[in-house]
């Protein structure tokens, strides 16, 4: 979790008038008693009304809130153009979630930001994938946050299909084409699949753990060394 975010959720535990210990926070947080006692000096520093002490507990005082979010007029283009994006290329989860995120945005943001969310003018086509490729993009996103080992059943270019277990590492986009960088146990190596070829997706009934030579870390490694990433076959 990044400090800005950690923050945060440090403020909105403290929301109510309770009495919240360092230890609270750290465990909710996952973070040491030591960087609690830190993050809550610094934002006493900035101004944030919290009161208590080390070994006693904490808590804000009614009446504070935060401000509201300021994005600079390149940040709000940056979101637009990403919502719509992904509402075109993405998975139907992914869609949704982008619309949703920008209406509790501008929710929050300022008059003047308001307004310019809907008057950016970047736009992309309503429907770029069909419906099916849509869900496989979301159940192979949700698999690879899981670790969930995939059955998939999969067309090379020759429209020759196998059936092979996958554990998927993570998702590319290369401008119309999805493609899953997974470790084939099939191949007993790295292989990438192209979305639109796969024909059916299933969960195995399995987790994996990352091992060595077999992370997404690895697949890295080795495009950085010069090798292509290998294709399915």
């Amino acid at each position: 979790m990044r400090r800005a975010d950690r923050l945060f959720q440090i403020v909105q535990h403290l929301r109510g008038g309770r009495l919240v210990t360092a230890r609270m926070l750290g465990e909710r947080l996952e973070v040491s008693e030591r960087t609690i006692y830190r993050d809550i000096a610094d934002l006493q520093a900035s101004g944030v009304p919290i009161d208590g002490e080390a070994g006693v507990g904490y808590l804000m005082r009614e009446g504070f809130d935060l401000p509201p979010l300021m994005f600079t007029r390149d940040e709000v283009v940056a979101l637009v153009a990403g919502a719509r994006m992904v509402r075109a290329f993405g998975g139907a989860a992914m869609a949704r979630a982008a619309e949703e995120a920008l209406v509790k945005i501008g929710t929050v943001l300022p008059q003047a930001d308001r307004l310019r969310l809907g008057r950016t003018e970047i736009h992309a086509p309503d429907r770029m994938i069909g419906a099916a490729e849509r869900e496989t993009i979301d159940a192979l996103e949700r698999a690879v946050e899981a670790r969930r080992v995939l059955d998939i059943g999969y067309r090379d270019e020759a429209g020759r299909q196998t059936q092979r277990a996958v554990r998927p590492l993570g998702l590319w986009f290369w401008g119309k084409v999805w493609t899953l960088v997974a470790w084939c146990e099939l191949r007993d190596d790295f292989r990438t699949f192209r979305i639109d070829r796969i024909a059916a997706v299933a969960e195995a009934g399995r987790v994996f753990r990352p091992e060595r030579g077999q992370r997404l870390a690895d697949f890295y490694r080795r495009m950085e060394a010069g090798e292509s990433p290998p294709a399915a076959r």
